[in-house]
């Protein structure tokens, strides 16, 4: 059997939906250290997007961690910081606007992944990463759709991808203020698009971008 099909074995679009499905499956074939990997930001006119690798300890498990998207602020704030408190190792990786400007949304989320695994402090022996796109990694990987309500690992990562984000916009709304950061964090609103077209594109922005482009002075 080759590597790609013991990979899809492995790996079955069943529906599963227990979380520590594919952690345990690893885990019975010797792998330890698996890094879930998750970004935050593809969609917005402005500002990077942000990619976190996350390597939990086996068996560890954090009451009612899942995809950031369905839950709170409060409760992605608190299961940010429990993650934080717990995780083995945390990497964090961002791809600024420009940057997605110049090499496009997917390659930037691709290098920001790449950066996240990169920060981590404990090198992983496996990769579960969150889409359909593979990491260029020498290390064993698999992409896993919807990976973020499927795998305890990604939804760890995709928790801290979106509240790091997102508190770096809120950090970015001081600066320019009259684009409401704060609030929509970088999504096209229709007072973001409004303030885009009062005010034209600043330097957080994706001029690349339909909305943003049409702007550029």
């Amino acid at each position: 059997m080759s590597i790609e099909q013991d990979q899809r074995s492995l790996f079955p679009d069943n529906g599963e939906t227990d979380l520590f499905f594919f952690e345990q499956k690893l885990t019975r074939r010797a792998f330890k250290a698996i890094a879930g990997i998750d970004e935050a930001g593809r969609g917005p006119l402005a500002g990077p997007v942000i990619a976190s690798a996350v390597i939990l300890k086996l068996g560890d498990e954090i009451i009612g961690l899942t995809d950031s998207k369905k839950l709170s602020p409060k409760k992605r704030d608190s299961l940010f910081d429990e993650i934080k408190k717990r995780a083995l190792a945390i990497g964090v990786g961002i791809s600024e606007a420009d940057e997605i400007d110049r090499v496009n949304i997917l390659q930037a989320t691709l290098l920001a992944m790449q950066r996240a695994v990169g920060n981590l402090c404990l090198r992983p022996d496996y990769l579960i990463i969150d889409g359909i796109t593979p990491l260029p990694s020498k290390t064993p990987q698999e992409t896993i759709k919807k990976g973020d309500s499927r795998s305890y690992s990604i939804a760890a990562a995709s928790i801290i991808a979106k509240v790091t984000r997102d508190r770096l916009m809120v950090e970015y709304d001081t600066k320019f203020p009259q684009y409401g950061f704060a609030g929509h964090k970088g999504y096209g609103s229709k007072l973001h698009m409004e303030a885009i077209a009062r005010h034209k594109p600043c330097p957080i922005h994706r001029k690349s971008f339909g909305g943003v482009k049409e702007h550029v002075i």
